[in-house]
């Protein structure tokens, strides 16, 4: 009983021991200058996009990182919260904030953005956890016959040293930031996704109205060729080739048809409603809306794109990485401690154990060499990331002015609309007149149809390539 009241006695003292020891102090380190002229890490992570901060799929834990982090200072830490619940579609006309809301409700890409992120909380608070304590049994000489048998009880504990623990807590915070950035391109993903896909519907509905228009002045035309013929003005092929016509423009509606529901389609599933029934939209489509500088959008997409944020965020995570790699070579220090009984002096004895690795060989040099490595790719990722950008909305912007031009030539006053109307009333009055031929008619029902068509589809042009620059070269969120 003696020797169990000191053993527990030493015991505790052991534990306390270690307990205390484990609280190691993190070395406050200076961030690393990155050799990256667009704009520093802290000012582009901070000017991405901050609208879903205040989304309920985030909520705030009750623990937070340590302060004496410099990177974890930029870390709010979150946890996931109860799914939220999906939004029901309403009865009326769908408008574009209706449609970004209740995609941003739904899609499941929000969702798996956002399970990223809290993830990247989690590894956070794991990498910086110290090891547990070691407890065991010990026992030497057992097969003396108790003569000399000593038996009793250890405790282990590993002391990470160089601050390892408090730069695994950098690097992660760095990732917690890219991680948060990568949520924010999927919400710009998804909300270019529903702009796209709402004038993409828009457009439908306009060519879906304008091909019934078709029918209706290719009917008129029909009717008027049968009763020129009944008259006797004209000959039996004007009818026919007024109902070939006729024909021919149901054929457009039907195609427009299903057009307009292929788009829907596309546009619900972005939405995170499949099977949504088609509903009609409101919306004006202005060209005078949209207008878009070169100078101006390039600026923008530079200081804000979340992509470029990533990068950086990632060129960031590179250099505390060379810092822990260097932080590697510094050995751990184990120490245990063990008390037992003495069965051959029949007391009580104790035994102390420091192991302390020397860095001889092994100094980590690959890991140095390749933290080094990784950093200078990570920074040349971010420089070829912003070429890649510029480059993107060169195509884009370019798309956009020639759309925009062809639809200010189509809708000016006197422009290609106007004319092609005038002229189809003109024709039309004639042909009823015996003044111009059915063919001419015809002709002049086509040009009137194809000059709507073409307008149509550069304001489809226009729109598209605008929200794209718009939403900073990002889409594609049920791709990526």
């Amino acid at each position: 009983m003696d020797f169990m009241h000191k053993a527990s006695i030493a015991f505790t003292i052991g534990l306390a021991a270690i307990a205390g020891g484990c609280r190691t102090s993190a070395v406050r380190h200076e961030s690393t200058t990155l050799a990256y002229t667009a704009a520093s890490p802290a000012s582009v992570i901070v000017s991405g996009e901050q609208a879903l901060d205040n989304s309920s799929d985030l909520q705030p834990a009750a623990t937070a990182p340590p302060q004496d982090l410099p990177a974890a200072k930029l870390v709010a830490y979150q946890q996931t919260a109860a799914p939220p619940e999906a939004i029901a579609p309403p009865t009326s006309q769908w408008s574009l904030p209706e449609l970004e809301q209740l995609a941003l409700q739904n899609n499941p890409a929000m969702a798996e953005a956002v399970a990223r992120v809290n993830a990247a909380h989690g590894n956070w608070l794991q990498v910086g956890i110290a090891p547990n304590p070691v407890l065991g049994y010990s026992g030497q000489q057992l097969g003396s016959g108790g003569l000399a048998t000593q038996t009793g009880m250890f405790v282990g504990q590993e002391f990470v040293t160089g601050n390892k623990l408090g730069l695994n807590r950098e690097v992660a915070a760095w990732e917690i930031q890219k991680a948060e950035r990568d949520r924010d391109a999927f919400r710009l993903r998804v909300l270019t996704d529903v702009r796209i896909g709402y004038y993409d519907v828009l457009i439908a509905q306009r060519r879906r109205e304008l091909a019934t228009q078709l029918v209706q002045i290719a009917e008129k035309g029909e009717q008027s060729a049968e009763a020129l013929f009944k008259g006797q003005e004209v000959s039996q092929a004007d009818p026919l080739r007024a109902r070939v016509e006729a024909d021919t423009s149901r054929i457009v509606l039907q195609n427009s048809i299903n057009q307009h529901v292929e788009a829907w389609r596309r546009l619900t599933a972005v939405l995170g409603l499949p099977d949504f029934q088609l509903q009609q939209l409101e919306g004006e489509l202005k060209a005078e809306d949209v207008n878009l500088q070169w100078d101006e959008t390039l600026a923008t997409l530079m200081r804000d794109s979340p992509e470029l944020a990533a990068a950086l965020a990632n060129v960031e995570a590179a250099h505390w990485a060379v810092q822990r790699a260097y932080a590697q070579v510094i050995p751990n220090i184990e120490v245990q401690a063990i008390i037992q009984d003495d069965r051959g002096t029949r007391g009580t004895d104790g035994n102390l154990q420091v192991t302390l690795p020397l860095p001889l060989w092994n100094r980590n040099q690959g890991g140095i060499q390749q933290a080094h490595a990784e950093a200078a790719a990570a920074n040349r990722a971010a420089d070829k990331l912003s070429m890649d950008l510029q480059a993107r909305l060169a195509i884009a912007f370019q798309r956009y002015e020639s759309a925009r031009n062809q639809v200010n030539q189509y809708a000016r006053e006197g422009g290609i609309l106007e004319n092609a109307n005038r002229s189809l009333t003109l024709i039309r009055t004639g042909y009823e007149a015996d003044e111009f031929s059915v063919l001419d008619l015809l002709s002049a029902q086509r040009t009137y149809f194809q000059t709507n068509l073409a307008y149509l589809d550069s304001q489809r042009e226009l729109w598209i390539s605008a929200m794209e620059i718009r939403g900073l070269m990002l889409q594609g969120s049920l791709q990526k």
